[in-house]
């Protein structure tokens, strides 16, 4: 028994004496809780941002504004005035969840619900972001329900469109239901006219909400990337392709960077320095392995995506060129990341929450749109952001050359950058 103790004081203490083998031990689960919890609503004065919508309005009426009046007031939405060649390129390239498009027409149709059914608005939404798009669907129709109740409450636009719908039907051909309907216009008419139709309050003496059964929107809810490529059909392991070849470069980056500081802590790189071979050439070695095993990992990852899941990328040229650049990029992070800790321990562990930020930031495993808006910000500086990004827009967002420059240039800079520092810190051994 004192013999385990004894063994339990000594790895203790040497616990204690590397400090960032404690730090990731004792102080890292803490932050990252803290992370999450700031993330998922901990900090409830903000919680998550509102997501940004932009929107057309081609109908350019009194409704319109209504609608996207009570839209932008919405907590859950930003509303941003565009175009829709504007609008949809933003959507294409990640920058933005949806656009909405109120089609001309649209006053017309709420005026004539009666007779020709709910009005007609248009969602186009990147396929990626299915949540944000179900959230965004479900606001429009709340939205949409104000709209209804606005006219319910009104007596004035009431009469107007009760009289509207009783014009449509007459001029319009026969059906099995008219004269049903136009007996409820009528009566409608005379409950509108004693002021019974609905209270001020917004509800019938029921307690039911404006319109009854009535549908407040119907809202044409559709991916951009279908729009732009209608004949490939619509696979969801095209959108998980990105996180999934990011995952692989990094897990690939922090192998190799520990491997790195294993060798340096146990001696081998001081023997490699007493040959020949220059320094240089020693680091350079390792960092086309670590390039050639993270872009064989990726091919295979495209092969698979491919013959057994059926993605098509809609390039193949610039889906290199992302794998590529992104490969590259954490060649030059696993340099760096080699260099921050002293000993296997400590350098595992600051590897691995490097790039765990990273990706946390970079959407990697926390969807960009529950994020407040600091975080959001952050995750510009995240690479990982970049590579699902490039990756994204080479296989299905319809990225062209001039779309690929910013990701990829980003990408190529950090790896550069990052692959000097990590060289210029590197120690070759710890002797004695």
């Amino acid at each position: 028994m004192t013999e385990i103790l004894l063994l339990a004081r000594k790895d203790l203490k040497l616990l204690l004496r590397d400090r960032a083998g404690f730090f990731f031990t004792f102080f890292w689960p803490v932050i990252m809780a803290m992370f999450f919890g700031s993330v998922f609503g901990g900090g409830q004065s903000s919680g998550p941002s509102a997501i940004a919508l932009i929107v057309v309005d081609q109908d350019q009426t009194e409704a319109s504004e209504r609608l996207i009046s009570v839209l932008d007031g919405a907590s859950e939405v930003r509303v941003i005035p565009g175009d829709v060649e504007t609008a949809a390129s933003n959507v294409r390239r990640g920058a933005v969840a949806a656009y909405l498009v109120v089609p001309e027409g649209f006053e017309a149709a709420n005026r004539n619900r009666f007779v020709g059914g709910a009005p007609l608005v248009e969602l186009r939404s990147d396929p990626s972001r299915i949540a944000e798009a179900g959230l965004l669907e479900g606001v429009l129709i709340r939205s949409g329900s104000v709209l209804l109740q606005d006219t319910f409450t009104d007596r004035a636009q009431m009469e107007s469109m009760v009289d509207d719908n009783l014009l449509a039907i007459e001029a319009g051909p026969d059906f099995a239901e008219r004269a049903q309907l136009q007996g409820f216009l009528e009566a409608l008419k005379r409950l509108n006219d004693t002021g019974l139709v609905m209270p001020e309050g917004g509800t019938s003496a029921g307690g039911e909400s404006a319109g009854g059964g009535l549908t407040p929107l119907t809202v044409d809810r559709r991916d951009v990337e279908i729009e732009r490529a209608p004949r490939r059909p619509k696979n969801p392991y095209a959108v998980s392709f990105a996180q999934a070849m990011l995952w692989a470069v990094i897990g690939c980056s922090a192998s190799f960077g520990i491997s790195l500081a294993i060798e340096r802590s146990q001696g081998t790189l001081v023997r490699l320095r007493m040959s020949p071979l220059r320094g240089s050439s020693i680091l350079a070695g390792k960092g086309v392995a670590c390039f050639v095993t993270a872009y064989s990992v990726s091919l295979f990852l495209v092969f698979l995506a491919v013959v057994v899941f059926g993605v098509r990328p809609l390039s193949w040229p610039l889906l290199l060129m992302a794998l590529t650049c992104t490969a590259l990029c954490f060649v030059g992070i696993m340099m760096l990341l080699s260099v921050l800790g002293r000993t296997e321990r400590a350098a595992a562990g600051i590897g691995w929450a490097i790039l765990l930020v990273m990706s946390m930031f970079g959407g990697g495993m926390v969807p960009l749109f529950v994020m407040p808006d600091w975080m959001k910000a952050l995750s510009d500086f995240s690479p990982v952001k970049w590579g699902i990004l490039a990756i994204e827009g080479a296989v299905w967002r319809g990225f062209g050359p001039l779309e690929m420059v910013l990701p990829c240039s980003i990408l190529l800079a950090v790896g550069l950058v990052t692959f000097v520092i990590g060289s210029r810190l590197f120690q070759w051994g710890e002797l004695g």
